[in-house]
């Protein structure tokens, strides 16, 4: 009998054994048949610049700030989602590029369904400006599409030619930001929320607490949506000098444009004209002078491959460009993690080859603690008494804020969100949901706050005092730390923090913001604040080290589910990402309101 057990056993081991090691030839088999896959592609249908070449924008999915190193799960390899967002800088460089090669005679935008924020859909319009401005005319701009967005239609709008499918729609709603309230899903499963902050509009905390926005959120979203959208129909205004700025509007309010045939948009004077996508093929070839099968179209990461940007790592004229994009948290995991990105500050600092700095700003906030941190070390950079600049990207607010305004100089794009200076702690009571599970806690301590918060009763009123005490202590410190950066009376950075999220135009009115531009003015004015205005190089930091998988073009899905999941409404889906989100947080946060700006 005994003997048999072991026999069982062992085989059962056996066949385990050999189950992951079929499991783990198949993984390697995959991965070796999508890399070949990949190769064979590159193979067959490589990229090249030739003489004559048209650059195609693909403004379709997912825009990132920085390409970033990329190590999937095995879930992502297996869900076959293998295709890499498109990055600004590249799509930027790629445009500037573009302007000054002479095997580049047009560059095509080829219009899809766009998700960006319009702080960047806004700097790419600007490059397309810039580059008209620089061809004089000599090269044009085309665009396509089957259906413009109304975020693509902004970027399309500064085209030569507008071009779109006859059976297409033009998209032109105005703006808007949703906030989903999970109060009553949070009381459903026994959470109480108790908060403690510092700001009539540090509305942060109110999708865990509310069932509604309240009246100082409404009033500051209002004002930013408002301000956001007069600059953009402006803009378009000029661009298509036959519709106005309210023109645009009675287009949107009046004859709802989004839903009318694609010949009112032609009457608009919004499009230039309709066509099927394969006769643009032949407008182009005209162009180009070239037959339509012999068009050669160059990607933005072909083209910037041909002078790489961003890579003087050796140069002794540096001008460092570092990149803080995302939430800023603690850990291996976060977008922002203070114990990798202080290193690399202090490194640039003592750094004899760097002559300056420029932060890349594209951040919500996040952690009070790192943001503490890096901001710190940018303290350090500037003893140094090399000159310290930021532009800020779709977002520099709350803790983005934070580590931005000690800078020498602050740029931002016209459509970036700042501000949001306040501090706000959101502390979860679990007892209810222990409950519902028939769970019971017993403590025991040797003083009244041993276990203080221990996330399984109310706090008290003393409790409660404390920690706001501490929320207050922040707030003075990120209040103070505004003043003594832009050089302000601490009265007036109170009069505009109070956590006002502000569109960059207002901020820089009222002092949060010195000039309205983006990394290209950033990055000048720090060398010619270094002395360095005529000859400098640029290298961008933390570098990345990319990855088998970036060389296989994988990257990360969770923005692209996320959005999905956003444009079909899967309120389970939202709802459990925040509450990870949130669960994964300090109690303690300097961070911007959720929110999804639709353009």
């Amino acid at each position: 009998m005994l003997k048999r057990f072991f026999l069982n056993m062992l085989s059962s081991f056996v066949g385990a054994w050999i189950a992951l090691a079929l499991f783990v030839i198949s993984a390697v088999l995959l991965v070796l048949g999508l890399m070949g896959s990949f190769a064979l592609k590159s193979a067959s249908q490589p990229e090249q610049v030739k003489s004559r070449s048209i650059l195609v924008v693909d403004l379709d999915g997912v825009i990132e700030e920085r390409e970033m190193a990329v190590e999937p799960d095995l879930s992502t390899i297996l869900s076959g989602k293998l295709e890499a967002p498109q990055t600004l800088d590249v799509i930027v460089q790629s445009i500037r590029e573009a302007a000054t090669n002479d095997d580049i005679v047009a560059i095509y935008l080829k219009c899809g369904s766009l998700a960006a924020s319009p702080a960047t859909l806004n700097a790419i319009r600007e490059e397309l400006l810039d580059f008209k401005k620089t061809t004089g005319g000599a090269k044009k701009v085309f665009s396509y599409s089957d259906g413009y967005t109304q975020g693509c239609y902004f970027i399309a709008s500064v085209a030569d030619c507008i071009y779109m499918n006859p059976a297409g729609q033009l998209t032109l709603q105005g703006m808007s930001t949703t906030t989903m309230f999970m109060k009553g899903l949070f009381d459903k499963l026994g959470v109480e929320f108790q908060v403690v902050k510092v700001g009539t509009y540090k509305s942060a905390v109110e999708p865990y607490i509310l069932t509604d926005m309240s009246e100082p959120a409404r009033a500051q979203m209002d004002t930013l949506l408002n301000n956001m959208w007069g600059y953009i129909r402006a803009k378009i205004s000029e661009s298509r000098q036959t519709v106005t700025a309210e023109g645009i509007d009675s287009l949107v309010s009046r004859d709802y444009i989004s839903f009318a045939p694609a010949e009112q948009a032609v009457k608009a004077g919004l499009v230039d004209s309709l066509a099927y996508e394969r006769k643009i093929d032949a407008r182009l070839a005209s162009v180009a002078g070239r037959e339509v099968d012999k068009l050669n179209f160059v990607s933005p990461k072909t083209l910037v491959a041909q002078s790489p940007w961003a890579d003087s790592y050796d140069s002794k004229k540096q001008i460092a460009v570092l990149y803080a994009c995302g939430e800023i948290a603690d850990g291996v995991n976060s977008q922002i993690n203070y114990e990798n990105l202080v290193p690399v500050i202090v490194r640039l600092a003592d750094n004899d080859k760097v002559k300056g700095l420029v932060l890349r700003v594209n951040s919500p906030g996040g952690s009070v603690f790192g943001s503490d941190q890096i901001g710190e070390a940018l303290d350090y950079f500037k003893s140094k008494g090399k000159p310290f600049t930021v532009s800020m990207g779709d977002y520099a607010a709350s803790g983005g804020y934070w580590i931005s305004c000690t800078s020498d100089r602050i740029f931002a794009d016209p459509l970036t969100i700042t501000g949001s200076i306040g501090i706000f702690g959101l502390l979860p009571n679990f007892k209810g949901t222990m409950g519902l599970l028939g769970v019971n806690s017993a403590t025991v301590s040797t003083n009244p706050g041993a276990s203080f918060p221990t996330g399984m009763a109310p706090l008290d009123a003393e409790q409660l005092a404390v920690m706001q005490k501490y929320v207050d202590r922040g707030y003075d410190q990120f209040t103070t730390r505004v003043a003594r950066g832009r050089h302000m009376d601490k009265q007036k950075v109170l009069r505009i923090a109070e956590g006002r999220v502000w569109d960059a135009q207002t901020a820089k009115r009222i002092g949060l913001v010195d000039a309205l531009g983006g990394l290209r003015e950033a990055i000048e004015w720090t060398a010619s604040k270094a002395g360095i205005a005529s000859d400098y190089d640029v290298a961008a930091y933390p570098r990345v080290e990319p990855t088998i998988w970036n060389m296989m073009q994988l990257g990360s899905t969770t923005m692209g589910e996320l959005k999905t999941a956003l444009d079909a409404r899967d309120e389970d889906f939202i709802r459990t990402y925040l509450i990870k989100r949130l669960m994964s947080r300090r109690p303690v946060q300097a961070r911007m309101p959720e929110m999804r700006i639709s353009l």
